[in-house]
């Protein structure tokens, strides 16, 4: 019945559907089997994309021709880049997308992707042949047969839903869990452990009263996130959100329920997110505050439903309900559905390699929440590499593996498989050391290339990324070159509040003070209109961002520069750590459960002391 496939993909989450797209894209036979076709590239939780640090991983992916860019750029309802008021290291793209749009599209991508298949099955087991992954068997009990196989099974594994007393399998609402696959993976050695994430209830917009909260609107410029082409949506089309508060009367109603709480009556023994707490852990962990900000967010342009972000909880229904009509605006509120936590199994990703391949088993990877992450787009960039490396270890190439400074993408791996993780990992800027460099704006300047070279990133993006860079580089010249008189640019400093000039000065200087902005003075002043008005609005932001923080970032290439010293002092295979006696107990045990490739990951494993890389680093002849 089936072919034998390059690479099969279990799951279509957002790491699924990306691992699909990658390895199709560079031209693997693929297989993508999710137990619901109908809900492929489903937003489980908020229906929004990006936002800090998660931004920038979705540009990243992006720039190497990932589809979560485009995806949401075609369903999304609101736009807003956070953090302007800070640097531009700190600058992070968020959509608020139409949940349904947003699957669809995903769809109808994939769809449209040769090279991709589809079954609809659940994957009940491995095809494992002298330790290596050839296949799956389903739970009609086709054998399939593949040269690798990329595990993206989300929160599916042996999945339990809480709702107060209630509890019963499944890995969503409404969806059962899939099973036999943890059970195999610890017979073959693995271990497993479990967490548990939540999600708020969705209530009926229509019985809301927005007048009692805060509207917060979308930006009145619509950059979004890929690469390729401005999004559609105009800034008058972008639909609100609003902001209201918890109160005291809020908190006392959740209090009645702790009683009945899985988490709090110890139901729930995996951990949960600690940067994205339930309500109730939040007014528990947090007593002294008397509010908390709940985010109201509607779910797509064509739906009445709305997703209450902050309230996420798993306390019983009639207590979820009592205390959302105590919320400012929602007094008259109707429930579509409770909230509720839902516990899983995930594999620390100690056991895995740089290339997400894990280390007891050749041509198998695991990408997304299976290995202990949270978020779409955590999950999607780790589909993306798994995607990628699974077609290289087909094509019996060298595995593609993103440095810390190169990307986010490269840190979140990095921190997964080095210190692997015990609560739901997360990205935040303060994770990279090197965020100046790893910009959302400059994700392309950064991969597109890379990805090229691997045969990922098409022709039109690499062809777009020189034009991009000619355009910086001549725009920098002409700031450098340009000299600008004072009484052209007087004006529009004093309207800034900044000092005005007494003398002809070069634009250089001038766009070194912080409070002036190229894409201004393009408007504003004559001169500089006349040398830039040709150059895209994209191409002179970066290049501001060049000149204004030259400094910094040269500082950042310096540290990158030593770092890279000992990132290039490869350790072999076998190498045996028994033999240093002088390394710390726990630094030993890491090194062999771990096996670091090079000096430079084994300086970043949790409990390895600099003096132990000093050590290690003698007795290699360094």
């Amino acid at each position: 019945m089936f072919q034998k496939y390059d690479v099969i993909v279990v799951g279509a989450g957002h790491a699924g559907c990306e691992a699909a797209a990658a390895a199709a894209n560079m031209g693997s036979k693929v297989l993508l089997i999710t137990m619901n076709m109908q809900t492929m590239a489903q937003m489980s939780c908020n229906p929004a994309m990006g936002g800090i640090a998660k931004g920038q991983i979705v540009r990243e992916i992006d720039a190497m021709g990932g589809y979560s860019g485009i995806v949401s750029d075609k369903s999304m309802i609101q736009f807003r880049m956070l953090n302007r008021s800070k640097g531009p290291a700190m600058w992070s793209p968020r959509v608020q997308s139409d949940r349904m749009l947003f699957a669809t599209t995903w769809r109808t991508l994939l769809e449209q992707t040769p090279n991709v298949d589809f079954y609809q099955d659940m994957v009940k087991e491995l095809i494992v042949e002298k330790g290596m992954a050839t296949g799956v068997v389903t739970g009609l009990g086709h054998r399939v047969q593949a040269n690798s196989v990329v595990l993206t099974n989300g929160t599916f594994l042996n999945g339990i839903i809480h709702i107060g007393e209630k509890q019963f399998g499944g890995g969503r609402v409404g969806e059962k869990a899939a099973t036999g696959i943890t059970e195999q993976l610890l017979s073959l050695g693995f271990e497993s452990s479990r967490l548990k994430t939540g999600t708020p209830p969705r209530i009926d917009g229509r019985s809301l009263d927005y007048s009692k909260m805060e509207v917060q609107k979308g930006d009145a410029e619509i950059s979004g996130f890929s690469f390729l082409e401005k999004p559609a949506l105009h800034p008058n089309q972008q639909r609100n959100c609003w902001i209201t508060y918890t109160n005291q009367e809020v908190h006392d109603i959740l209090k009645t329920g702790f009683q009945y709480s899985p988490m709090f009556q110890g139901r729930i023994q995996g951990s949960g997110p600690r940067y994205c707490p339930s309500i109730e852990d939040k007014i528990n962990r947090f007593a002294e505050r008397e509010r908390h900000q709940l985010f109201v967010e509607p779910e797509g342009w064509n739906t009445v439903e709305i997703y209450v972000n902050g309230f996420s909880t798993s306390l019983p229904e009639e207590v979820q309900m009592k205390a959302l009509q105590k919320v400012p605006g929602f007094e008259n509120c109707k429930m579509f559905r409770p909230g509720y936590a839902i516990e899983y199994d995930f594999f620390p990703p100690t056991q895995l390699t740089a290339s997400l391949e894990t280390k007891q088993i050749k041509n198998l990877f695991f990408a997304g929440q299976i290995n202990g992450t949270t978020g779409y787009e955590e999950a999607a960039c780790q589909g993306l590499m798994a995607g990628i490396n699974a077609h290289l270890a087909v094509n019996n190439q060298d595995a593609f593996i993103l440095k810390r400074s190169e990307a986010y993408i490269g840190v979140l791996i990095d921190d997964l498989i080095n210190k692997g993780t015990e609560e739901p990992y997360r990205m935040f800027t303060s994770r990279a050391e090197f965020r100046t460099l790893l910009r959302q704006d400059n994700a392309d300047l950064r991969l597109t290339k890379l990805s090229y070279n691997i045969g990922l990133a098409s022709e039109t993006r690499m062809n777009m990324l020189i034009k991009k860079e000619k355009e910086i580089n001549n725009i920098i010249n002409i700031i450098n070159t340009l000299s600008v008189d004072q009484s052209n640019v007087n004006e529009y400093l004093i309207k800034i509040g900044s000092a005005p000039l007494t003398t002809k000065q070069k634009l250089a200087q001038i766009i070194l003070r912080p409070s002036v902005s190229l894409k201004e003075m393009v408007t504003d002043i004559p001169e500089v209109a006349e040398k830039c008005k040709e150059f895209s609005i994209e191409a002179l932001e970066e290049a501001e961002i060049q000149i204004k923080y030259e400094t910094y970032l040269e500082k950042e290439k310096e540290l990158v520069n030593k770092m890279s010293q000992l990132e290039e002092l490869g350790i072999p295979d076998n190498f045996d750590y028994s033999r240093l006696v002088s390394l710390s107990s726990e630094a030993r045990q890491k090194f062999l459960k771990i096996r670091p490739r090079t000096l430079g990951q084994a300086s970043r494993i949790s409990g390895v002391n600099p003096s132990d890389v000093q050590i290690l680093m003698v007795y290699m002849g360094r």
